[in-house]
C-alpha cells in the first residue's frame, strides 16, 4: 500500500529549498506562517489522507471503470465520498485565494499534495487537479459577477471544474475547433460536442463547471477566433441555489488504457435548445485565457510521473524484500538493486525540481520588481523540461517496477502494472511531449536568445564549485559528473540556437533530446543541492542514515544517471542532420 515519503518532502521544503525563507517575506504568505511546523502538519493530514482514503481506491477504480449510460457517467465505487472528503479538507484550492475560497497557501504544498494524491491513484487525483486547474482560469479572465458565482465552490471543491478544449479533427492544434456559439442576451447558447474530455460527468460534486472553447459566428479563423465560456452542468438561481439542468450531456466514456477510474467522457453541448454558457474573457481571446492555467497545469502533469513512480518504487522494493530466489530475497541480486537505485535516485531528482520550480512560481506571481521578472522568465523555461522529462522518466520507471516483478508484474492481479498503465497518458496530454520539447528550444531558449538557460547554468556552475570543494570524496566526484554534463549541455545549447537561425527542422529534431538532456542535469543539480545540504546536517550528527542515503543516491545519479546526458548531447551535436537526410519515402 502507497504511503507518503513525508520525511523526503519535508526534507526538501524545509531543509533544502528553505521555504520560510524563501516564500516567508512575501506579502502574500506574511500572516500565513510558512516554515517547518506548517509543512509537518499539512504533510501529515496529506499524508494520512492518501494512505487511508485515495490509496485503497487504486485497484477499484481499474477494476470498476467509469462507465457511461442514459447520459449519466456512474464512477467507481468510494470515489465519490473521497472527493467530497478532498474538498471539505480544503485540498483542491490549497493555493487560491482566500477570498475566493481558498487556502492562500504557497505552492509547494499543493504540490507535495498533489503528489501524495498521484501516488495513491492517479486516476482520482486528476479531478482535483481539473478543478484547481479551472478556478486559475476563472480568477484570472471572468468578471466579477462570474467570479462570485462560481469560483470559491469551485476552490471548495463543492463543485468541480473541466477544460473543453480538444474535438474530433482539433488537437494540438485549436484552429479547426468547430463548437460554435450564438449570442443571447447577456448569455450565449453553445452547440458542439468535444472529446477526452477528464471527469466530465459524474455525481461526487453538486455541480460541475466547463471551461468550453467555442468558435462565434463572425470569428476570425484559426485560434485567432476563439472564445471561452462557462457552461455549467446546472444553472445557478440568482440566490446562488442550483436551477435547472443544462443541455451539457456526456456521450460515453472511453476504454482506456489506464486511469480507469477517470471519467474521459465525449461531452455534447446543445443536442436541444443549446447548452447556456457565459463568456470568460474577452470575444475570440479564448486560447490566451485558457492558457492562463497552463503553466500550472503542466507542472501537476510532471507531478502524475513523479507520483505514479513513488508508487510503483515502494510496490517493487516491497516485492523484492520477499521475493526469495536463489536462496536469497532479489534485492539483494545486482540487477534488481540496481532498478530499484535507479528508481529511488530518478524520482528524488525529479521531486527536488519539481518542488523548486513550485517555488519559482510563487515568486513569479507574488514577487516584485526584477525579482518577479527573473523568476517569470525561469518557471516558463522549466515547466516544458518538468512536463516532458518527468513524466518520459515516469513511464521509465513504472516500466521497470513491473520488471522488478518479474512474470508477476505481468499479472495484472499484483498490481504492478496498473502504474505503468496509468502514467502512458502523460506524455500525451497537456501538450505531448514533442510539443513540449518544441516549446522549450523555439519559445522559451530561442526568444531570448538562451539568456534564461545560460542564468540557469550560471547557478549550475556554482553549485559544481561548491560540490568539488567538499570534504567528501562522493561529493567531489558528483562534481566533477555534473561539470562534465553541463559543459556537454553548454555545447548543445549553442547549437540548438544556432540551428533555430539556419535549420529549423533539425533543431526541432533535436529538441526532444534537448529537453531530455536538460532535464537530467537539473535533476543532477537539484540532487547536488540536496546532497550538499545532508553533509552539512551528517556533519552537524543530524539524521545520520536519512543524510548518508541522500548522499549515496546523489552520487548514484552521478555516475549512472548523468552520463545519459552525453548520449543526447551526441544526438544532438553529431547527429544534426541525420533526420533531414532520411527519406520520408524509407519510412
Amino acid at each position: 500500500m502507497y504511503t507518503a515519503p513525508l520525511a523526503d518532502m519535508q526534507f526538501l521544503i524545509d531543509d533544502v529549498i528553505d521555504v520560510a525563507d524563501t516564500l516567508g517575506s512575501l506579502a502574500r504568505f506574511a500572516e500565513v506562517g510558512v516554515g517547518p511546523e506548517l509543512t509537518t502538519a499539512l504533510l501529515d493530514e496529506a499524508g494520512k489522507l492518501g494512505a487511508d482514503v485515495v490509496a485503497p481506491l487504486r485497484r477499484v477504480g481499474d477494476a470498476h471503470p467509469a462507465r457511461c449510460e442514459d447520459g449519466k457517467v456512474t464512477i467507481p465505487p468510494g470515489y465519490g465520498d473521497a472527493i467530497r472528503e478532498l474538498g471539505a479538507g480544503g485540498w483542491v484550492g490549497i493555493s487560491a485565494d482566500a477570498d475566493a475560497g481558498g487556502q492562500g497557501l504557497p505552492e509547494i504544498y499543493g504540490t507535495a499534495a498533489s503528489e501524495i494524491w498521484n501516488g495513491a491513484d492517479m486516476a482520482f487525483a486528476l479531478e482535483p487537479f481539473l478543478s484547481s486547474g479551472a478556478a486559475l482560469a476563472i480568477n484570472a479572465h471572468a468578471s466579477d459577477e462570474l467570479k462570485s458565482i462560481y469560483l470559491a465552490k469551485i476552490n471548495s471543491g463543492e463543485w468541480s471544474g473541466t477544460m473543453n478544449l480538444t474535438e474530433s479533427g482539433a488537437g494540438s492544434d485549436l484552429g479547426p475547433v468547430k463548437t460554435r456559439a450564438e449570442r443571447e442576451g447577456d448569455h450565449y447558447r453553445i452547440f458542439g460536442q468535444k472529446i477526452y474530455i477528464t471527469w466530465g460527468d459524474h455525481d461526487a460534486t453538486e455541480n460541475i463547471v466547463h471551461l468550453v472553447l467555442a468558435r462565434l459566428p463572425d470569428a476570425p479563423a484559426g485560434s485567432r477566433g476563439i472564445s471561452l465560456f462557462i457552461v455549467p452542468k446546472y444553472l445557478v438561481n440568482d440566490d446562488g441555489s442550483l436551477g435547472e439542468r443544462n443541455d451539457a450531456y456526456p456521450v460515453s466514456t472511453e476504454h482506456k488504457l489506464g486511469i480507469h477510474g477517470s471519467p474521459t467522457c465525449v461531452m455534447a453541448y446543445g443536442d436541444n435548445a443549446g447548452a447556456i454558457g457565459y463568456l470568460v474573457g474577452e470575444e475570440n481571446n479564448g486560447l490566451a485565457c485558457m492558457f492562463t492555467m497552463m503553466n500550472e497545469a503542466r507542472l501537476k502533469v510532471g507531478l502524475q510521473g513523479i507520483g505514479a513512480s513513488e508508487g510503483a518504487y515502494q510496490k517493487a522494493v516491497a516485492y523484492a524484500r520477499e521475493r526469495v530466489q536463489g536462496g536469497v530475497a532479489i534485492i539483494e541480486h545486482a540487477d534488481v538493486k540496481r532498478m530499484l537505485t535507479t528508481m529511488r535516485a530518478l524520482i528524488e531528482a525529479m521531486r527536488a525540481l519539481a518542488y523548486t520550480e513550485a517555488v519559482t512560481m510563487d515568486l513569479a506571481h507574488y514577487a516584485e520588481g526584477e525579482l518577479r521578472d527573473v523568476q517569470r522568465k525561469r518557471i516558463d523555461l522549466m515547466i516544458p523540461v518538468i512536463k516532458g522529462w518527468c513524466t518520459e522518466v515516469g513511464v521509465e520507471l513504472t516500466s521497470l517496477g513491473v520488471q522488478v516483478h518479474g512474470g508477476m508484474g505481468f499479472v495484472e492481479e499484483t498490481g504492478a502494472a496498473q502504474y505503468l498503465r496509468d502514467v502512458r497518458i502523460t506524455p500525451i496530454y497537456e501538450g505531448t511531449n514533442g510539443i513540449q520539447a518544441a516549446d522549450l528550444v523555439n519559445r522559451k531558449l530561442a526568444r531570448d536568445g538562451g539568456a534564461a538557460m545560460e542564468a540557469t547554468q550560471e547557478e549550475i556552475a556554482k553549485l559544481v564549485t561548491q560540490l568539488e570543494g567538499s570534504d567528501e570524496a562522493g561529493l567531489q566526484r558528483l562534481g566533477r559528473s555534473l561539470s562534465e554534463a553541463l559543459a556537454e549541455h553548454v555545447a548543445a545549447t549553442q547549437h540548438i540556437l544556432g540551428q533555430m537561425g539556419s535549420d529549423r527542422f533539425n533543431a526541432f529534431g533535436g529538441a526532444f533530446d534537448y529537453m531530455m538532456q536538460t532535464g537530467y542535469l537539473f535533476g543532477g543539480w537539484q540532487l547536488g543541492r540536496s546532497a550538499l545540504v545532508a553533509a552539512a546536517q551528517l556533519a552537524e550528527g543530524r539524521n545520520v542514515t536519512f543524510c548518508q542515503r541522500k548522499m549515496a543516491t546523489a552520487t548514484f545519479y552521478g555516475a549512472r544517471i548523468l552520463p545519459r546526458c552525453k548520449a543526447h548531447a551526441g544526438a544532438i551535436l553529431d547527429g544534426a542532420t541525420a533526420l533531414s537526410d532520411f527519406d520520408l519515402e524509407w519510412l
